[in-house]
């Protein structure tokens, strides 16, 4: 069996796999939005300097921007998989394994926490500093 019968066979015939895909795209969407604010304070915390780190919060006015699409993926992931009837998968396909299921949940809940965490950082780095 091919990579693409793989992918369409786990879900509704003639629609690809989507659970993936939407945690992927929660998951650099997160990034994106923690990187002017977490992203310095993460790399400082580790003992990395530098007058480049500075560069980082030119990405804040983006912010909210990234966050809006990241939570869009993160909702959309969590109705595909949490919410969404299962789907019939083959035995031996990628879907028919534990560990996709826990490994998309994962990426999801990581993703929220970073997103949460980078919108609501004006609250709690103070108590850091």
């Amino acid at each position: 069996m091919s990579i693409a019968e793989d992918k369409t066979s786990s879900t509704v015939p003639g629609r690809p796999a989507r659970k993936g895909w939407f945690a992927a795209g929660g998951v650099v969407g997160a990034f994106l939005a923690s990187a002017c604010c977490i992203g310095p304070l993460v790399l400082l915390t580790l003992g990395i300097s530098g007058a480049w780190i500075g560069n980082l919060t030119a990405l804040e006015p983006y912010k909210p921007i990234f966050a809006v699409i990241a939570l869009g993926f993160i909702a959309a992931g969590f109705w595909q998989v949490y919410f969404r009837q299962p789907t019939v998968c083959e035995p031996g396909s990628y879907c028919a394994r534990p560990n996709s299921a826990r490994i998309t949940k994962t990426l999801l809940w990581a993703s929220l926490a970073l997103v949460l965490a980078a919108l609501t950082i004006n609250w709690w780095a103070p108590l850091l500093y």
